[in-house]
């Protein structure tokens, strides 16, 4: 049985951060991601949205409207002459567009960039280039580090019960709509660049990079229009560590068998995280986190308390570490820019070893 004090422990830090003095947001961007997390997310955590911008104005301003936000505009200019100095700028537009809208951000700005960090490696280092030339405190949005249920394992490894970890996996088996998405459909690459980046950084922020990985990322029939949707990756952290990553967005046969979960395992305990909204997206099922002690039975695996879901609160922990890390009332900044320059690092790796051929089979005479 997990003790009273390790739960109270849990639901104490498994909380995201939050500064002392919220500072306003103006968002550019008026797509689906702002208007099913962002916009939700700030609301709950009782950030001021004070400005939206989209180039289709009439799409921000019915955005707007709905979230009682004063004022829209159409270009990055605008936006830039009416935000207030103390301003945070969230960036949620297709990773293709952040490297052209950083230049228009004043120097020393705070800046929230949605993930992905660009679209190639030689993106990202323009992107983070710009970033150290300006001045910017800036971070990139993976959420799933500030998942309720992810922080709830955090506290819990940080208590010892998983003890020296040894095994970590990802699984997602799902069937995901892409079509909501309207500029994936010309995307090079999809589902490791805009879905399981999520699940490799989160990986990083538990072990750090790895020193090598071995991966495939395909097609699928059914959506033929589209770069690689599927994908099966392992990372390298040395003999005594399995870590391996499984995505399947095609299971288009009900959801008995779907699943989407992270699973830890170390010489004490194992965890488990269930990741709800991938399982009938994109109204999802509630986020769930298990735990059972070393040798236990199947019956003794314990629901942890789970305060929210990645989506929105996960959102509200990235927004709240970026103002908490700039008002000085934290001095770390886990998706600080130079950190997800990082995760889209590994991310290359992840590509060109799935161009490479794998071991060719010697078959002999």
């Amino acid at each position: 049985m997990i003790r009273d004090s390790v739960l109270s422990a849990i639901r104490a830090h498994a909380l995201p951060p939050m500064p002392k003095q919220k500072r306003p947001i103006v968002i550019i961007g008026a797509g689906g991601i702002v208007r099913s997390a962002h916009l939700p997310a700030y609301e709950k955590g009782k950030f001021s949205v004070i400005g939206l911008m989209d180039q289709d104005l009439e799409r921000a301003d019915l955005l707007a409207k709905s979230h009682a936000i004063a004022r829209t505009f159409d270009n990055i200019d605008s936006v830039v002459q009416f935000a207030p100095n103390d301003v945070v700028y969230d960036i949620a537009v297709p990773a293709s567009q952040l490297s052209h809208i950083l230049p228009h951000i004043p120097d020393g700005s705070a800046v929230l960039m949605q993930k992905p960090m660009g679209e190639t490696i030689e993106e990202a280092r323009v992107i983070r280039d710009l970033c150290r030339a300006k001045s910017l405190t800036a971070s990139v949005n993976f959420s799933l580090r500030y998942s309720p249920n992810n922080l709830a394992i955090s506290a819990l490894a940080r208590a010892g019960l998983l003890g020296d970890l040894h095994d970590l996996q990802v699984q997602t088996t799902t069937y995901t709509p892409w079509d909501l998405w309207t500029f994936l459909a010309t995307a090079p690459r999809v589902e490791v660049l805009y879905h399981s980046i999520h699940y490799f950084d989160l990986i990083r922020s538990w072990l750090g990079n790895p020193n090598s990985v071995y991966a495939k990322t395909v097609n699928n029939p059914h959506t033929a229009n589209l770069a690689a949707t599927k994908t099966i990756a392992i990372l390298d952290y040395g003999s005594n560590m399995r870590v391996f990553v499984a995505s399947n967005h095609h299971h288009n046969f009900g959801q008995k068998h779907q699943h989407s979960f992270v699973q830890w395992e170390g010489t004490r305990g194992a965890a488990r995280i269930s990741m709800g909204m991938n399982l009938d997206y994109p109204i999802g099922i509630p986020d769930t986190a298990e735990f059972a002690e070393r040798g236990c039975t199947d019956d003794c695996w314990e629901s942890l308390p789970v305060a929210g879901a990645n989506i929105p609160d996960g959102f509200i922990g990235t927004m709240g570490a970026l103002q908490a890390f700039v008002e000085g009332s934290t001095s770390n900044l886990p998706t600080h820019y130079e950190d997800a320059f990082q995760t889209m690092a590994l991310v290359e790796a992840l590509y060109r070893s799935s161009a490479q051929s794998g071991e060719v089979l010697q078959l002999g005479d």
